[in-house]
């Protein structure tokens, strides 16, 4: 099998641009908590890690070979500057981890019409990512799992932030 350089170009854009975000949530979760601020969930955050991590590996092992899907790629795309707008929004709040802080929550950007844009955009990319380089069945498998691990996480922030899901247990 030969390698398709589009889809190694696809792959490593996916690979820097978690290692760069995971960069900035740590440099702002050591702001954050240097601040006064609270993590709650921490027991449940390895499961992400390890969802994200897998998710990450199985379209490498199974893309590297595949050719890019221009339409899926623009849908991609488009979620990158969803991301974009989340991560300015929330500025040095933004976090892979759930931490309280005692103030206001984030009202601006995509916060004022919706209560999770970050998790939205996710769960496209668990999809939208692994159909780029057609690779259905993990979308379909790591979108399973991510529903599982997001139900625990939101329940998990509900309580942290003491908003109304949190009686959902």
């Amino acid at each position: 099998m030969e390698a398709s350089v589009p889809a190694l170009g696809f792959i490593a854009f996916l690979m820097i641009q978690r290692g760069a975000e995971l960069v900035l949530a740590r440099r702002n979760t050591r702001r954050l908590l240097a601040r006064g601020a609270v993590e709650h969930g921490a027991r449940h955050y390895p499961l992400i890690v390890a969802l994200h991590a897998a998710w990450l590996l199985a379209i490498t092992a199974w893309g590297w070979t595949s050719s890019v899907h221009v339409g899926w790629l623009t849908a991609f795309a488009l979620l990158q500057v969803l991301r974009i707008w989340v991560l300015v929004s929330l500025g040095p709040r933004w976090t892979t981890r759930i931490i309280v802080i005692d103030e206001p929550l984030v009202a601006r950007g995509p916060y004022r019409w919706f209560p999770h844009p970050n998790y939205a955009v996710v769960i496209a990319e668990i999809v939208v990512a692994p159909m780029v380089l057609g690779l259905w069945q993990v979308a379909l498998v790591f979108s399973l799992l991510n529903a599982a691990v997001l139900t625990i996480r939101i329940r998990a922030e509900a309580r942290a932030l003491g908003l109304p899901r949190a009686d959902c247990d």
